[in-house]
């Protein structure tokens, strides 16, 4: 083998290692970079965190307002819809079976579900006794 052979081959083998480091420190480098870049920005994230509370009183009023109560019955009507579908599902009835059951329209079991209708306690009361055979528990806190 040759000198210049071997200077050459040095020569490959010595770039490719510098290579090779200069791309590692490049890798570390923007890691700590990417890692402040993110700290900073969890930083201004967290600055603009407002509680759930705070959220309803800028969009819907402070408790007591009209917005506010509307929103507060409106989800009300929500909550009782969605548990009378999980339960009615659970019993593995149709709307229409559970309509038959407690003697009235499918539409009105299908607009309590979709929380569209204001339901008296008496009425969800009724359905969940008489169609599911359910016990209905309420507390006041």
């Amino acid at each position: 083998m040759s000198i210049l052979y071997l200077r050459k081959t040095y020569k490959i083998f010595f770039k490719k290692i510098c290579n090779f480091f200069i791309h590692q420190s490049a890798k570390r480098f923007s890691g700590i970079w990417s890692l402040r870049k993110f700290e900073k920005e969890k930083k201004e994230l967290m600055k603009k965190l407002t509680t759930f509370e705070a959220h309803l009183n800028k969009r819907y009023g402070r408790k007591g307002t009209p917005g506010r109560e509307k929103f507060e019955a409106e989800s009300l009507a929500f909550k009782l819809g969605e548990m009378l579908k999980e339960e009615r599902k659970k019993a593995n009835l149709t709307q229409e079976e559970l309509a038959e059951k407690t003697a009235t329209k499918k539409s009105y079991i299908s607009r309590i579900e979709a929380g569209k209708s204001d339901i008296q306690l008496s009425t969800f009361s009724r359905i969940i006794e008489v169609g599911l055979k359910k016990r209905i528990s309420i507390s006041i806190s």
